[in-house]
């Protein structure tokens, strides 16, 4: 028996082809007490890739979400350090060593350093800078032009009045009917299945 796969009807071949990707499951909650306390459940019960939706900051939200510290700090520190050896690198490696010039009895070794340190300073600053930026970017995923979330129509109150709570598919402990059951067992009211 053939193990390959024969498609008869090409109309339904391009519609499998087409098919949506599912982005995850959304869920909206009364009050911010209430996505509080689903937070604390949801962390609880293990999903790692899930985020709170709300028109204004949740006192502790960060701790019910069990989120740690920032890895950005860590990115701007490496960058940091980063534009601190180039800078040195830019300036010992041609005043020192390729084309040392004396002037006014300036020295040619490590004491020629406080005449750097307006660049060192700047060219470290510049790079910590582009580190946070850059790396803020890429751990939040962005630039992304649309977000999935914004095709479903009750998600435009979470910049007024609406607590929503929405889990990725890309969770490992996603699964579409049990993820419903979760959320629907916490009290999430209009549960939704999102698509790309």
């Amino acid at each position: 028996m053939s193990d390959t796969l024969t498609v008869t009807n090409p109309a339904a071949a391009s519609a499998v082809a087409e098919a949506p990707r599912t982005f995850g499951i959304a869920a909206e909650f009364s009050s911010a007490a209430d996505l509080y306390h689903a937070a604390e459940k949801c962390r609880d019960h293990g999903f790692r890739i899930w985020d709170v939706h709300t028109p204004f900051p949740i006192h502790g939200m960060d701790e019910a979400m069990g989120l740690g510290n920032s890895k950005v700090s860590l990115i701007a520190l490496a960058a940091a350090c980063t534009g601190t050896v180039l800078a040195l690198m830019l300036e010992f490696i041609p005043s020192i060593w390729l084309y040392p010039l004396v002037v006014h009895g300036k020295p040619l070794d490590f004491f020629t350093v406080p005449a750097f340190f307006p660049v060192i300073f700047e060219f470290t600053v510049l790079c910590c800078a582009f580190g946070c930026v850059f790396g803020m970017l890429a751990l939040n995923r962005l630039p992304r032009w649309n977000h999935p979330l914004f095709n479903w129509e009750r998600f435009a109150k979470f910049s007024d009045d609406g607590f929503f709570l929405s889990i990725e598919a890309d969770d490992p402990k996603f699964q579409e009917t049990r993820t419903k059951e979760f959320l629907e067992g916490i009290g999430a009211e209009n549960i939704t299945l999102i698509y790309e």
